[in-house]
């Protein structure tokens, strides 16, 4: 190949893996900071609608008492929430544990149950049957939720724009981090920084489902094939017109996953439905249709689950040919291309040792999530991936 041609290529690679993880985060920055001089704060409401939280969940015999009490704990009124519990598949207990549990007096809740297991997206469908409150507040069952959490929810809601709210999703940090716990960890916090500008420059690119509210009114059926029915379904909202907003001081924390492995099972779920959403969601790309909502979506998603994965293996490639062919500069990178898979390398290693070291956590994070750009893209292909999924096993 030329090396003109290889050089472009190479270059362009480098624009696109860049901007995915760096630039645009770079780019909503400066957009951000402009906006901030013009914007309004969120005002504050004495308007407090009836809400329903749902919870679903499997085999969560572990987590559930301990969900319950964190969900009687929300500084809300008791008069004006509701509590939805689907345990469909459970054949843990969990759903005895619901049913048992000394709610007290006043309490407005509901257990749902059956033997089937047919996943997340229809135990969550078959809840939305039984809502008839204004908002809907979904929260997975191993998470923790703040006390403030709905308050801080609602007000948003007071903003006709507004047809969802996403919560922060955080890692709650182990006293011994390993690869998993710290590059988890660091992952949220970025992506948390960049849910907030995004909403502040227009809408949030999906809600993660640890915690995430909507409208009654607003919700669709949705695909019961669908593998990340929470992203997809905020996404539609928002390609309906609404903004989606976030809320940081509305946050589910979660321990992270015992291992890499076992992260990566979730890793490679998310891609899988994250290449499905980019084939259902196609009308989205048209930015002369969509216009911002289509720039962040691009920016913030589509690059990642395509294009930057994609770019990496070739520009090692193209790295070592125009290296081979004595241009110093390309030398230099590749020598840093180098480094960085080495880190990775010795990243994966010291957490085979269980020994925390997040300088090489960080690289080895990074490859595990593209290489899981690629498992969930086979899945995929061969048609594997059900919306029946294999929880990974979580630190306590």
């Amino acid at each position: 190949m030329h090396t003109e041609l290889l050089k472009t290529l190479f270059w362009a690679g480098m624009v696109v893996v860049f901007y995915a993880y760096l630039g645009y985060g770079m780019v909503l920055f400066i957009w951000v900071r402009v906006k901030r001089m013009f914007r309004k704060a969120v005002p504050e409401t004495n308007n407090l609608p009836e809400v329903t939280v749902v919870v679903c969940a499997y085999n969560e015999k572990d987590w559930i008492t301990q969900k319950i009490a964190n969900s009687l704990a929300l500084d809300y009124p008791l008069a004006h929430i509701h509590f939805l519990f689907v345990t469909d598949g459970s054949d843990d207990g969990t759903d005895a544990l619901v049913q048992t549990y000394p709610y007290p007096a006043g309490t407005q809740w509901q257990l749902l149950h059956q033997p089937e297991r047919r996943g997340k997206i229809a135990a969550f469908q078959r809840a939305m049957q039984h809502i008839h409150t204004p908002i809907v507040i979904s929260t997975d069952a191993n998470t923790l939720v703040n006390k403030e959490a709905v308050h801080r929810i609602v007000r948003h809601f007071s903003d006709p724009q507004v047809g969802a709210v996403a919560g922060e999703k955080r890692i709650a940090m182990q006293q011994k981090e390993g690869a998993s716990s710290a590059g988890e960890g660091i992952y949220w916090k970025y992506e948390s920084m960049l849910k907030k500008w995004d909403a502040e420059l227009w809408t949030v690119v999906g809600a993660a489902g640890e915690l995430f509210a909507f409208r009654s009114e607003v919700y669709e059926h949705v695909p019961a094939d669908t593998i990340v029915e929470d992203f997809y379904l905020t996404m539609r909202i928002a390609q309906k017109g609404f903004r989606v907003q976030y809320e940081p001081g509305a946050y589910a924390a979660e321990t992270s996953s015992v291992s890499v492995s076992e992260e990566l099972k979730r890793k490679v779920r998310i891609a899988a439905g994250g290449l499905q959403a980019v084939v259902r969601l196609a009308p989205l790309l048209n930015i002369f249709r969509y216009g911002l909502l289509s720039f962040q979506y691009i920016s913030h998603r589509v690059l990642r689950w395509t294009l930057a994965p994609i770019s990496l293996p070739l520009l090692l490639i193209f790295n070592i040919i125009l290296a081979a062919r004595g241009e110093i500069l390309y030398q230099w990178l590749l020598g840093a291309q180098v480094l960085f898979y080495a880190a990775a390398l010795m990243g994966y290693l010291l957490e085979q040792r269980k020994m925390k070291m997040k300088i090489f956590f960080i690289p080895y994070y990074f490859c595990v999530m593209n290489y899981s750009m690629y498992a969930g893209f086979l899945r995929i292909v061969r048609g594997n991936q059900s919306v029946l999924w294999e929880k990974a096993r979580r630190s306590v």
